[in-house]
């Protein structure tokens, strides 16, 4: 978005340029060029933010009510909050408290989720449950006229949600196939790992895993909200065309007969202990770029240091005009995005600079990253630079409180974080406020410098030696599994492989996107007189369609010729290889981004042992596979003509459920080549695929029969 907006400033400077051309008088009649301002007006005193007053109370049952009248339209906003965030999840079951709320509004007692649903859009309103960190908070909109229905709405699913065993495993497959999404992304592997790196093992470290997910159960949810969803310490927020007699009437006939006590606190938030900068190396093998965070844990949220911090993060790396952005991408254009954060929580906050960089350029830019850190945090930031800060941060703030869901939304969220009864009105001139030398101070407070956590995501094997010359580099995979250093760069040899595997078979797969079948895919192994084959058809309805060939020595396994006809987005998708004596011949046509595909012709030198990218899931089963194992193979991809050292590791043993039935499977993973891709296998003999997924595609296949 960021680019965006610069490449419109510019068209509209081209467009003025046009018009002054195209109106222009004759030379002697030019207006004289002083009698343009050659300086920008002085900014207008600043105008009052208007942030309209708002009246609080409590209800007998504890629920702790703040009633904001705004009639200038006819909508009502709801927001009902409680300190039942992921900090509270369980160790081992993290997750719980996202789940819950996605299923919090899916059934009651007496309505189904299509009746709640009917019920609210129906008026043309809204209701939706979330889940951060700190809190969950149940909100929904509606025509000021329909406030008694969505109170009734909000007042059901909150005492009698039913967390229907249905909806529940429907949540938990959009949560599973979310999570897949995420852990693709090297900005969220990134993220995550850094969580843990400046919280430890506090639950704001923490996050969901597939194992954490898989072991929620629907008496899980039910008991989190029974013991966290309780009205003594609960907020609701109603924001509008309302009035205080109103919403109190409506409050007590919704949640009549609700009571409880608070729910127990967590324990209080301590920094991690540091002695020095260090840093954790996330190995993402070919990754092309690489994700860099640094950052530490700050102040509490009631800490008037956040004004001068804002500030000064903003200048740091608050937008398009500020020192990361401009010098790391405008100056050496060594990144798409370069940023900076200050965060708040209930417990203890922090701020991270984040940036995507090319993996040559990472050493560099961290470097350049930490230099500003330390530029910020010594010297005085100059007057104008503060003062195009606070423009932004002063003048953007009216359009956060512009309707009521985002009136409710801030009121809110200063409630929950504990925050001083006139913040919201007094935020802006607290900002406006500020002196530069509040913003070093600030800077130096917050920025611990020389006890930074500093994480990686990237190629460790391009990225590790020039990083350990910046400061102590840990290294682990993507599961947080400890590398050496020595075992960044994979040395393939002759792989143990076992021919009596693959037997004869037939196996059927549906293909499932979001849990939604779009597809199906058919293999096959067959033993000729002197081959093993290795047949695969496979459907995307209209997306694409491929028949696989791939031929092996039945002897060692090794690949003699590969056979791929199909399309992909309408493109032809073809290759046709031939493997032997040290090289591989022939050529592919390749699908390409700009609609026209690519032809690759194929003749080059290849190790003893390399395999076809098309063979591995074969090759896979031959395997002698067992958890914690690893595997470097050589491989060869026709993408793009290139030999690749491949890793295949055995994350685990998982009981895996798919329509053919439950099997107790190995979790391999692929990495190293094209796309990552996770296999099921079972642990029994022959070996078969149960599951296969690309990593970042929510594109399944599981076994049918």
């Amino acid at each position: 978005m960021r680019a965006v907006r610069r490449s419109g400033g510019r068209a509209v400077q081209r467009l003025l340029v046009l018009a002054s051309l195209l109106t222009a008088r004759p030379p002697d009649r030019l207006i004289a060029q002083d009698s343009f301002p050659m300086r920008p007006p002085r900014p207008a005193t600043l105008s009052p933010a208007r942030f309209p007053p708002f009246e609080e109370a409590r209800l007998a049952n504890g629920v702790e009510l703040v009633v904001v009248e705004r009639h200038e339209e006819p909508v009502a906003s709801v927001s009902l909050s409680f300190r039942a965030g992921g900090i509270y999840d369980p160790s081992g079951k993290e997750g719980l408290a996202v789940l819950a709320a996605e299923v919090l509004t899916k059934g009651t007692a007496t309505r189904s989720a299509e009746q709640i649903a009917a019920t609210i859009e129906g008026v043309g309103g809204s209701l939706s449950a979330s889940a951060g960190d700190d809190f969950l908070t149940i909100a929904g909109d509606a025509l000021s006229d329909q406030l008694e229905l969505l109170f009734g709405l909000v007042g059901d699913v909150t005492l009698h949600a039913t967390f229907p065993a249905s909806e529940v495993e429907l949540a938990r497959t959009r949560e599973l196939s979310a999570l897949a999404l995420e852990l693709s992304q090297p900005a969220s592997v990134a993220s995550r790992f850094f969580a843990k790196e400046i919280y430890g093992s506090n639950p704001y470290g923490r996050s969901s895993t597939e194992q954490s997910l898989k072991a929620i159960t629907q008496q899980d949810l039910v008991g989190f909200a029974r013991a966290r969803l309780r009205p003594a310490g609960a907020l609701l927020v109603v924001a509008g065309d309302v009035t205080r007699a109103q919403v109190e009437s409506l409050a007590q006939q919704a949640f009549a007969g609700w009571t409880g006590a608070p729910p127990p606190s967590p324990a209080a938030v301590t920094a991690r202990a540091k002695r020095a900068s260090d840093m954790l190396l996330v190995h993402r093998p070919g990754s092309a770029q690489s994700n860099v965070l640094v950052g530490n844990t700050t102040i509490l949220p009631t800490d008037s240091l956040y004004y001068a911090g804002r500030l000064a993060t903003h200048v740091l790396g608050g937008g398009a005009d500020s020192r990361l952005f401009r010098i790391l991408r405008e100056e050496k254009s060594w990144t798409y995005d370069a940023h900076a954060a200050l965060r708040r929580y209930r417990g203890l906050g922090y701020w991270v600079a984040a940036v995507e960089v090319r993996t040559e350029a990472t050493d560099s830019a961290l470097k350049e990253l930490l230099h500003q850190i330390d530029v910020i945090r010594t010297r005085v930031v100059p007057d104008s630079e503060l003062d195009a800060a606070k423009g932004y941060l002063v003048g953007s703030f009216p359009l956060t409180i512009e309707t009521p869901r985002q009136i409710a939304g801030q009121v809110t969220s200063a409630k929950l974080l504990g925050l001083d009864p006139d913040y919201l009105r007094l935020y802006r001139e607290r900002l406006r406020a500020v002196r530069s030398l509040a913003v070093r101070a600030a800077a130096q407070r917050l920025y611990h410098a020389g006890v930074l956590s500093i994480v990686v995501a990237g190629d460790g094997a391009k990225l590790y030696d020039a990083l350990k010359a910046i400061a102590p580099v840990r290294v682990v995979d993507v599961d947080g599994n400890p590398i050496a250093p020595a075992d960044l760069v994979p040395k393939a040899s002759a792989l143990p492989l076992d021919p009596a595997q693959l037997v004869p078979h037939r196996d059927s797969f549906a293909v499932t996107l979001q849990g939604k079948p779009i597809g199906a895919r058919v293999t096959a192994v067959r033993r000729t007189a002197d081959s093993l084959v290795f047949n695969e058809t496979l459907a995307f309805g209209t997306g694409g369609k491929q028949d696989l060939t791939v031929v092996f020595d039945p002897a060692d396994l090794s690949v003699r010729r590969v056979d791929q006809t199909g399309s992909t987005g309408g493109q032809p998708n073809e290759v046709h290889l031939v493997y032997g004596a040290g090289r591989v011949k022939g050529s592919a046509v390749v699908p390409d981004q700009s609609g026209t595909p690519r032809t690759v012709a194929i003749d080059t030198t290849i190790a003893p042992g390399t395999y076809d990218d098309n063979a591995i899931d074969v090759i896979v089963l031959a395997l002698p596979l067992a958890p914690g194992k690893r595997f470097a193979v050589n491989g060869f991809s026709s993408g793009d003509a290139s030999a690749k050292v491949l890793t295949v590791a055995v994350a685990g043993l998982d009981s895996v459920t798919v329509p053919a039935g439950t099997f107790a499977a190995f979790k391999v993973q692929v990495s190293g080549g094209q796309a990552p891709f996770v296999l099921h296998v079972t642990r029994d003999a022959p070996r078969r695929i149960v599951k296969f997924a690309m990593v970042g595609a929510p594109i399944v296949f599981e076994l049918v029969q």
